[in-house]
């Protein structure tokens, strides 16, 4: 018995190119389709969906059955226990950045059909080397995953090529989450095929914005993520590699880096931070995930903003002669009246005094 979600969110699209998959090779898809209890009927209905246990249960008979973990993509089989060679090879590299340019690269051995690269945000393609990272629009830095076709083929077209570009990038975004244990924030997806008729499905496939008819399809990811050192050992490998699957459908909840970003986004925008909701859409999460995850990480949202609000209100007095009044609204409070008080509770100083007194010792 599963005691997976029921909500029905992927799209049958996907399972008609599981179908396409087997008659490529000759080979009927009922035997898959019984254990994922997908009626047949439902292939023909543009709108309908299937559970993610469904789609772990097809995937792994049709992996299994066509030992192919490709399940159709390329001109040549990818056996079972291809992909969990790449995490094999992956796992002792010392940091995040280094593992994700590990797997781009040995991919390229298994196929040469599709090539993926990494890039920072000036999309210069990386080495195994550390380069500088470039900014992106949410204001920090960027990593970008790109897909390539190198071989174009006329099988790899329609739903299967959506298929293909879709399981990649979410392969590689759940193994990498896994192999830091930490939730990693997807800041876009760009897809090289046009909106498909289930486009609504995607806001449940990626958990953040997404592009079609873009040139390249290409993840982009939140750099701060790249320097995580790896948590998983071989143990932990092997344990995962009987369940692996679920990395593709399923988001971590854990944020190993959340307080920093947090405080770097209060830091950063103080004025569009004033309270919980604002901050979880610039994080994009909702306000009640933001709350659970700080707990999880043993701090607290307001704790974070007195912190950010005192250092930059101290800042401010010390370095600047702006009125308290600039300064309490630089510092992101309401009124100067609410920041004196919670600058009295900080330093046990009003800010005029703290003024004072530094101006006396400086």
């Amino acid at each position: 018995m599963h005691t997976t979600s029921p909500v029905a969110a992927t799209p049958t699209a996907f399972i008609r190119a599981i179908v396409r998959a087997y008659a490529l090779r000759h080979l009927s898809p009922n035997h898959a389709l019984q254990q994922a209890q997908i009626a047949p009927h439902l292939l023909e209905n543009p709108d309908a969906r299937i559970t993610a246990w469904q789609m772990e249960r097809i995937s792994d008979t049709a992996m299994r059955e066509l030992d192919d973990e490709a399940l159709g993509w390329f001109r040549r089989r990818l056996p079972w226990g291809s992909y969990g060679m790449l995490v094999r090879a992956s796992i002792s590299a010392p940091t995040l950045e280094v593992a994700l340019k590990r797997w781009c690269r040995h991919h390229g051995l298994l196929t040469a059909d599709i090539r993926l690269a990494t890039s920072d945000g000036d999309n210069r393609q990386s080495s195994d080397s550390t380069s500088p990272p470039a900014t992106h629009g949410h204001g920090g830095a960027t990593f970008s995953i790109t897909l390539d076709e190198a071989n174009t083929a006329d099988w790899l077209s329609g739903e299967m090529r959506e298929f293909c570009h879709v399981s990649l990038l979410r392969n590689l975004l759940g193994v990498a989450s896994w192999l830091v244990d930490s939730r990693i924030p997807l800041l876009g997806v760009e897809l090289a095929f046009a909106p498909p008729p289930h486009a609504s499905a995607y806001a449940v496939l990626f958990a953040g914005p997404c592009t079609f008819d873009a040139l390249r399809t290409r993840l982009h990811l939140d750099a701060r993520y790249l320097q995580l050192p790896l948590r998983r050992d071989e143990a932990a490998l092997q344990q995962m590699l009987t369940h692996a699957l679920p990395l593709t459908v399923l988001q971590y909840r854990r944020d190993r880096l959340l307080v920093q970003r947090v405080r770097q986004t209060l830091a950063a925008q103080p004025q569009l931070t004033r309270n919980a909701e604002d901050l979880a859409a610039l994080l994009n999460v909702s306000a009640r995930t933001l709350h659970r995850q700080l707990k999880e990480e043993g701090a607290t949202l307001q704790a974070l903003k007195d912190e950010v609000r005192r250092d930059r209100a101290v800042a401010l007095l010390h370095r600047t002669d702006r009125p308290i009044k600039q300064v309490a609204d630089a510092a992101g409070f309401q009124n100067e009246k609410s920041f004196a008080r919670a600058f009295k509770d900080w330093t046990g100083q009003s800010p005029s005094e703290f003024r004072r007194q530094h101006a006396l010792i400086s």
